[in-house]
């Protein structure tokens, strides 16, 4: 069986809040008297803090007896809240509570977000838990924490190995993890080229993400790529790649070795010796080195594309929306980007 979850290929046994902190579960303030109650739907990516839109705050004062949590500060929570949602300039946020738990060294968090100009019965209530070791918050899942928490992230795949194309700088750095049968991953691959063409100084790497446990025939047309990519080069790599999501359907027990043969010869390889070397153990290990490489940096679903770390579910997202994150990462990681000029005003009806 296929699952399918926002337009994404997913994992058994694997959540989606793995991915990135783009929005946290909603609940309940519970003890904290001074947080409304939540509305019934969650927000999707808040931006700048109240703090600094005293004019048009919906929310309520903050109250110090909801403070009693040593750590974080509320300075740190608004730094990770910046980094995280920055990109949307349209929502703002207040840190409501940081309360001390029963856990030594655990403390409840729970910030206030709304769009701006909304009255305050839109306000929505978001709660995690930061983790005594500084550096994670528990949202649904385990996420990083702080001013910065794609940076371990980006240092990982700096090292991707996979085959790449673009800029030969990794300074602004695109790594997509995807499945040649997962369906969401061929649909993303006009988003990808659209990006690329929209960044030119990106270093973009493709890694394979197969996953084994709902496609069959995910490993072997990954372990095909890997071999086209040593026997011929990255250019012959993305040319079977793009011929393989176009022959999608043909990747079934019955018919995958054919249309993995023909996706060699449609990118100019010697398919017989592409099919020789995807069955050596040398070959099936560069494939689970990537898929040990996703797991380490969060992935549970295909597609996933990291910028500079920041894990983002293409096609789950408007396109307009991804470049702005791509922008504000770009921005918070202190690299100068290309100017986009605006699309062209459609013509006059007159």
């Amino acid at each position: 069986m296929d699952f399918r979850t926002g337009r994404r290929c997913l994992l058994l046994g694997f959540t989606l809040a793995a991915l990135t902190p783009l929005a946290f579960s909603q609940a309940a303030p519970g003890s904290t008297p001074s947080a409304p109650a939540p509305s019934a739907t969650a927000p999707s990516a808040p931006a700048p803090s109240a703090a600094a839109n005293p004019n048009a705050n919906p929310f309520p004062p903050t109250v110090p007896a909801d403070f009693t949590g040593a750590t974080p500060t509320k300075q740190e929570v608004d730094a990770f809240l910046h980094a995280s949602w920055g990109y949307d300039t349209n929502r703002i946020w207040q840190v409501q509570a940081i309360l001390k738990t029963p856990v030594d060294g655990v403390s409840k968090i729970v910030v206030l977000v709304a769009d701006k100009g909304k009255p305050k019965e839109q306000v929505n209530s978001l709660v995690f838990f930061s983790l005594p070791d500084g550096k994670h918050i528990v949202a649904g899942d385990v996420l990083p924490f702080g001013s910065k928490p794609f940076e371990q992230n980006r240092k990982r795949l700096r090292q991707a190995g996979g085959p790449s194309q673009g800029a030969a700088s990794t300074d602004l750095n695109f790594v997509e993890f995807a499945d040649f049968e997962c369906p969401h991953c061929a649909e993303a691959q006009g988003t990808i080229t659209k990006l690329l063409a929209d960044y030119p100084d990106a270093h973009f790497v493709f890694e394979n993400f197969p996953l084994v446990q709902v496609h069959s025939e995910a490993f072997k047309a990954a372990a095909y790529g890997v071999c086209v990519a040593k026997e011929s080069g990255n250019p012959a790599f993305f040319k079977f790649a793009d011929a393989v999501f176009e022959a999608q359907s043909g990747l079934t027990p019955q018919a995958s070795d054919g249309t993995l043969k023909a996706a060699v010869t449609k990118a100019g390889g010697d398919a017989a010796k592409v099919a020789a070397c995807s069955s050596t153990p040398q070959t099936r290990d560069a494939v689970n080195a990537q898929l040990q490489l996703g797991q380490a940096v969060g992935v549970d679903a295909t597609p996933t594309l990291f910028v500079n770390g920041r894990g983002l579910p293409v096609g789950a997202v408007p396109y307009e929306t991804l470049r702005n994150i791509v922008d504000f990462q770009a921005k918070e990681d202190g690299i100068s980007v290309p100017h986009r000029a605006a699309a062209a005003p459609p013509p006059s009806m007159k």
